[in-house]
């Protein structure tokens, strides 16, 4: 892996995708430690990295803006997220019972629930 083609960071606009909780906090924290310290990631048309992914909502719209190491704006996807709807609410409907029943039901109620929510998580 390029020490150059990779991201160095991802930050989330809390204002506008703020997580649902300290659970949905502590996963969000620990994905984006494993994206970095693992990744691959370039912008042929923009040269070279390392870059800075930040995520934010733009009324139903996601925003992907890259910036260099530096913090200068290299480029910015929009991504619409109503064909997505759906999806979102079936998967935080999911992720929300399960953060329910690790607290409360057996192992293999959890793993059930798990199981629909990788299923969902897939789908999308």
């Amino acid at each position: 892996m390029s020490d150059k083609n990779r991201l160095i960071a991802v930050e989330i606009d809390e204002d506008t995708l703020g997580a649902s909780g300290p659970d949905a906090e502590h996963e969000r924290r620990v994905a984006i430690f494993d994206l970095i310290e693992q990744n691959s990631f370039a912008l042929p048309e923009h040269g070279e990295g390392p870059f800075i992914l930040a995520l934010s909502k733009v009324e139903r719209r996601l925003v992907f803006a890259v910036r260099d190491e530096h913090g200068k704006d290299v480029h910015t996807f929009i991504l619409s997220l109503n064909p997505f709807r759906g999806v979102i609410r079936d998967y935080f409907m999911i992720c929300d019972s399960y953060y329910d029943a690790i607290r409360t039901q057996s192992p293999h109620q959890i793993e059930a629930i798990d199981m629909a929510r990788r299923g969902v998580h897939n789908e999308g």
